[in-house]
């Protein structure tokens, strides 16, 4: 998540006090009925149940009523506002597609109909297959990706501004300039795309980066509609690419429309103090920790204009749920990412994550929990024996650790607890987790600094950072620009790290899609990522394959992925001289006489008793 939220001005907060205060009080119309949501649902779900939340003026007062084949109206719950209206419906097996009559009255009056929509699932949906290992993820901020239509940039009633020069400000990225771009991707060798949340933001500023929700089943106009992202999906897959969704369930944005009406006080979390969040991780899992410091950690507010969510409340915990199903449905996704894990109440998560994989056995969900510890990671992860009992349902997470650790061991000189040893060694710490093929690695990301910065803009670290993320076990992630060596300036800040994708936009000095422009540098450290992930999708032993390593020495690190008859080897030379392996270290991973090809350059190699290293560089031979 984004720290830098705390910077935002002190008169939001007096908003979000205000619309605390109390129900906004509104005046009935011939029509009460605002909104239900969610907009439309399927037949065909493993879970029967259905809540319908219904606003509009006086909707507790409403008697609402059905009759459709297969359904019935179970109950009608209220709310502490006056304006909501719970009807959870039970839609039965033998239920048709086609629109459900809802009929809404006052006094025994009619005032309100709805045709709620129930559509056919796709063929296939309940066992759609998510992200694994052999999927290489991009991850896109699509305000600062690529400008497909400039008619969106300031719709009207926005209440941010658009201008490229702040890094704060928008910038007039969109779901079209992404969809232009599905091309660039795919001869990336890209088959993943992780877009950071595309949900209305109707914040006064820094909405740009979408975490700060004010409506969940309205695509920000900004972007485009529902109806983009849909396309975007569906023309993603065409070439071969899913699409992950970037999810929030710990907090929403001042500006959301619950803020004007909460449906209860303890939709929100606290004591309606506002306390921020101590950030203290460790408290959930912590066996001596403090029950008043476990309860800031989870209900304490993220940042002044991010409201904490109690998703216990069990209205608000279904309302969560049901809209991450419906948009994995609706937007045919292949898998969710869930901002802040570990902040929101950790029976709802367990609830939250078992429920949607009892609806598709077969996704995966990738959980940010934000810590450079792997016993902490670990705790949140699915079939993880835990010491106080708790049940996580997560099958991946982040793996921070292990990111920490490659950026730790490339900047500093090798010793027996720093540089490649200490790599060596955290990954050595993979007997903490129940199943560390789906962990998530990454060089960078949205939220860390740029890893051509953090490694002094040294293109040979670099290539040895991205050999690593896509060799090493796990599903790599790519940071978009991460490929033309894009680095911050200035450490720690947000609008720095998320630079405008070159070309991108008209009138754009190059154009990384093209190669336009590009300096020889960048356009070379371009080519070296595409052959190398071009290179990945056709390796099964990198993908699924077994890893051994062995003990870093004198600057090289070396490790082996093997599958049935191929064999990958890889070693890192760290130092600014070259370096002669002696290959019988090596014999239990690579047979005598053994060759293979160079991934990276293409030559063939034969591997007798010694092999070569150049000076700063990675070797990945592919032995078949």
């Amino acid at each position: 998540m984004k720290h830098s939220h705390r910077r935002r001005s002190a008169a939001l907060a007096v908003v979000a006090l205000l619309a605390l205060a109390g129900p906004a009080r509104t005046t009935a119309a011939s029509d009460p009925i605002e909104r239900i949501d969610p907009p439309s649902w399927w037949v065909g779900f493993e879970s029967p149940e259905l809540q319908l939340l219904v606003h509009g003026a006086g909707a507790a007062s409403l008697a609402a009523s059905l009759d459709y084949p297969g359904v019935r109206l179970a109950t009608v719950t209220g709310a502490e506002s006056p304006n909501y209206l719970f009807l959870n419906l039970v839609i039965g097996a033998d239920a048709a597609p086609g629109r459900i009559p809802l009929v809404f009255r006052r006094d025994g009056h009619v005032v309100a109909r709805r045709d709620y929509l129930l559509e056919a699932r796709r063929p296939g949906s309940r066992e759609r297959k998510g992200f694994d290992a052999s999927d290489v993820i991009y991850l896109v901020m699509p305000d600062r990706f690529a400008n497909g239509n400039p008619a969106n940039d300031q719709p009207p009633g926005t209440l941010d501004h658009v201008d490229r020069r702040d890094g704060f400000a928008r910038h007039g990225g969109d779901l079209a300039g992404i969809t232009a771009h599905l091309d660039y991707l795919e001869r990336l060798g890209i088959t993943q795309l992780w877009l950071t949340p595309v949900l209305e933001n109707a914040q006064p500023e820094f909405s740009y980066h979408g975490y700060s929700i004010t409506d969940h089943y309205r695509v920000d106009p900004r972007f485009g509609s529902r109806e983009d992202y849909q396309a975007l999906s569906r023309a993603a897959r065409a070439r071969g690419i899913g699409l992950i969704e970037d999810v929030v369930v710990n907090h929403i944005g001042s500006g959301h429309w619950w803020m004007k009406d909460l449906p209860a006080r303890d939709w929100l979390s606290g004591d309606g103090s506002r306390a921020l969040t101590n950030h203290m991780h460790s408290t959930v899992a912590d066996p001596y920790a403090s029950a008043v410091d476990r309860r800031r950690y989870i209900d304490g507010w993220f940042s002044p204009q991010m409201p904490d969510l109690h998703p216990m409340n069990p209205l608000l915990g279904s309302y969560l749920i049901q809209n991450a199903i419906w948009w994995i449905e609706y937007a045919d996704l292949s898998g969710l990412r869930m901002d802040t894990y570990s902040y929101s109440d950790k029976r709802f998560m367990a609830d939250f994550t078992r429920r949607i994989m009892s609806e598709y056995p077969r996704l995966n969900i990738v959980g940010e929990e934000w810590r450079d510890d792997p016993a902490m990671v670990s705790y949140w992860q699915a079939g993880k024996a835990n010491a106080d009992g708790y049940v996580s349902y997560l099958p991946s997470l982040m793996d921070f650790p292990l990111q920490g650790a490659l950026v730790r061991a490339l900047k500093s000189e090798d010793s027996w607890n720093s540089g490649f040893p200490a790599l060596y060694e955290r990954l050595a710490d993979d007997f903490l987790y129940a199943n560390p093929r789906n962990l998530v690695v990454f060089a960078d990301n949205h939220d860390t600094d740029r890893i051509a910065a953090e490694l002094g803009n040294d293109e040979a670290l670099w290539r040895l950072a991205m050999v690593y993320v896509a060799t090493i076990r796990g599903i790599p992630q790519i940071l978009y620009g991460t490929e033309l060596l894009m680095a911050n300036e200035r450490p720690g800040n947000d609008g720095d790290k998320r630079h405008d994708f070159p070309g991108g936009w008209p009138g754009d000095a190059a154009d990384a899609f093209s190669g336009r422009g590009l300096e020889p540098r960048v356009a070379a450290a371009q080519n070296f990522l595409r052959t190398l992930l071009s290179w990945r999708k056709t390796a099964p032993a990198v993908q699924a394959g077994s890893l051994r390593h062995y003990a870093p020495a004198d600057g090289v690190y070396v490790y082996f992925r093997q599958l049935g008859a191929e064999t990958v080897m890889v070693a890192l030379n760290k130092r600014a001289a070259a370096a002669t392996l002696d290959l019988g270290r090596f014999r239990e991973s690579l047979a005598r006489g053994a060759s293979g090809r160079d991934v990276l350059s293409g030559a063939r190699v034969t591997l007798g008793d010694t092999l070569t290293l150049a000076p700063r560089s990675a070797l990945v031979i592919d032995i078949r």
